[in-house]
């Protein structure tokens, strides 16, 4: 019941559902990994052998552009895709690159300097913290 909700939402906006990206729509529901294209992409050519990097790529642009994936960019060669639009921040693994969502308002604490905000109308705030996580800080100390 719940994949035919999530298809008839997808096929509402006009995005032409083939079974490799209902596969891709199925791999991004609920998914709290931030996945790459190319996690994405390994994981869902697994199932669907005749799956091309582009059907990922171009369905994960038409979401983005439709605001059902968020891009989070760690680095300029790696973006990775949320899939969870509401506002919250991350934490970013400085050795791995793994990420983590932090759902706290940080917008009543964080404020632009007021010599930056003339004629500027925030209407969000995203924190990105960056750090080692647990297994990270073991490998650098064994």
């Amino acid at each position: 019941m719940l994949m035919e909700k999530i298809i008839a939402k997808y096929k509402d906006m006009g995005l032409r559902l083939t079974p490799q990206r209902i596969a891709i729509l199925k791999y991004l529901d609920g998914n709290t990994s931030h996945p790459t294209a190319d996690n994405i992409y390994r994981d869902v050519k697994q199932t669907y052998p005749t799956l091309s990097f582009a059907t990922v790529y171009n369905t994960l642009q038409t979401l983005r552009e439709h605001g059902e994936v968020m891009e989070v960019t760690i680095d300029p060669i790696r973006k990775h895709y949320d899939p969870n639009t509401s506002p919250h921040h991350h934490v970013i693994c400085i050795s791995c690159n793994d990420l983590w969502d932090v759902f706290v308002d940080y917008s009543d604490v964080l404020k632009l300097p007021s010599n930056v905000a003339k004629g500027i109308k925030t209407v969000g705030v995203h924190v990105d913290f960056y750090g080692l996580c647990k297994n990270c800080q073991k490998s650098e100390r064994g």
